[in-house]
């Protein structure tokens, strides 16, 4: 069992010294902090969200229609929050979502890195994007002890998909996270009024330029001709699935095979039934359609038809209790995005591991306080609604 929350032991001790927390304590001067840090273009394309940016908006607020019950004369001196995945016994549910533009977000421009360093350092696993600065090999081999995860953006070439799943299997990922919501950019206004989608620039197409049917469908070397190249991603990247491609997906891998995006029980239903090994509940953080419900009110009845099978979450969470009341209705894991990408933009590795401790210190705190010693214990009867608005 490992004490999450002596975290702030350290910060209340190193304080008699004099030494106060060189990085933020809560989310809003975090976010703050990074808007100062980013360059305009990367801030827009990391905080923003799809139309009026309400889905966005939506998924924070979710989490406060919810409270935890406490519970007394438990005794919970000693938490567990170690959880059991794909085989894997992970030292808490906690884990990095895959972010497109991670490598920007890092002063030196190699977030993607930095990221995995974090998760070498922390024990948090890193769900690392096709989009990347740096190839994936690279990304693998910084993750120290820690396992990782390859997130797949489809191509429509199957035999670009099948070479980067191969790659990611060979560098000892130990899982693939297909993305079914973003074979199309959703209508994203911040980055049109930039008119800057980043990929189109030539930025975070390393696992592009570096794979042997990328480049053999090229004809040339990438560097050689940036336009050509970012042409030919274009091409490529977008594959609307279905359904009829899941055997397909299935085949590519004897790795864990997850889907993201999925929101509906039917659908998660029917992915089981197609023989994935675990559900990824989210809407991308609302950054690729307006207007829909949040995706924590989709998680208990998807949680409920993936029938055992491991359920992963995120879009809108911010803080050590937003985790623990994503666990109580139904996930397994619980994954952060922008949190970590803000940690990253002010202090680099040493930012997002700030983050991720201060999360895990909160929600161990929560538990010990509430008395709840075990994530087995936090159920849907250990919430209640608060209310049905903002």
């Amino acid at each position: 069992m490992t004490g999450y929350g002596d975290f702030q032991l350290e910060i209340y001790l190193a304080g008699l010294q004099g030494v106060l927390p060189g990085f933020p304590m809560a989310f809003a001067e975090l976010e703050a902090r990074a808007e100062q840090a980013l360059p305009p273009s990367v801030l827009s394309y990391v905080a923003g969200g799809a139309g009026s940016e309400h889905t966005l908006r939506a998924n924070v607020s979710a989490f406060r229609r919810w409270g935890l019950i406490p519970r007394m004369f438990v005794g919970a001196a000693q938490r567990d929050l170690s959880v059991e995945l794909f085989g894997m016994t992970l030292p808490s549910p906690l884990l990095m979502a895959p972010i497109g533009v991670i490598g920007l977000c890092a002063q030196d421009g190699h977030g993607d890195l930095a990221t995995a360093a974090a998760a070498a350092r922390t024990g948090v696993p890193m769900i690392a994007s096709t989009l990347s600065v740096d190839p994936l090999e690279d990304v693998a081999g910084s993750f120290g002890g820690t396992p990782g995860f390859f997130q797949l953006y489809t191509p429509t070439d199957r035999d670009l998909a099948a070479s980067l799943v191969s790659r990611a299997e060979a560098a000892g990922y130990r899982g693939i996270v297909v993305t079914l919501d973003t074979w199309v950019t959703g209508w994203r206004p911040r980055d049109l009024a930039a008119s800057n989608f980043p990929q189109l620039r030539g930025h975070c197409l390393a696992n592009y330029v570096t794979d042997p049917v990328f480049r053999a469908r090229l004809g040339k070397d990438p560097a050689s001709d940036l336009a050509a190249t970012v042409s030919l991603f274009a091409q490529l990247f977008g594959n609307p699935l279905t359904w009829d491609d899941l055997p397909w997906l299935r085949s590519l891998t004897t790795l864990p095979l997850l889907v993201k995006g999925i929101c509906h029980p039917d659908d998660a239903r029917r992915a089981r039934d197609g023989g994935v090994d675990g559900i990824y509940c989210s809407n991308h953080g609302g950054r690729q359609a307006d207007g829909g419900l949040p995706a924590l009110d989709c998680l208990p009845a998807v949680a409920d038809a993936a029938d055992g099978l491991p359920v992963l979450f995120d879009s809108g969470v911010r803080s050590g209790a937003d985790v623990i009341k994503a666990l109580a209705l139904g996930a397994t894991a619980v994954a952060i995005g922008r949190p970590y990408a803000y940690g990253l933009a002010i202090g680099g590795v040493d930012g997002i591991v700030h983050v991720l401790r201060s999360i895990l210190a909160e929600a161990d705190l929560i538990m010990a306080v509430d008395g709840y010693p075990a994530l087995s214990d936090l159920t849907r009867d250990s919430l209640r609604r608060t209310c049905d608005h903002d």
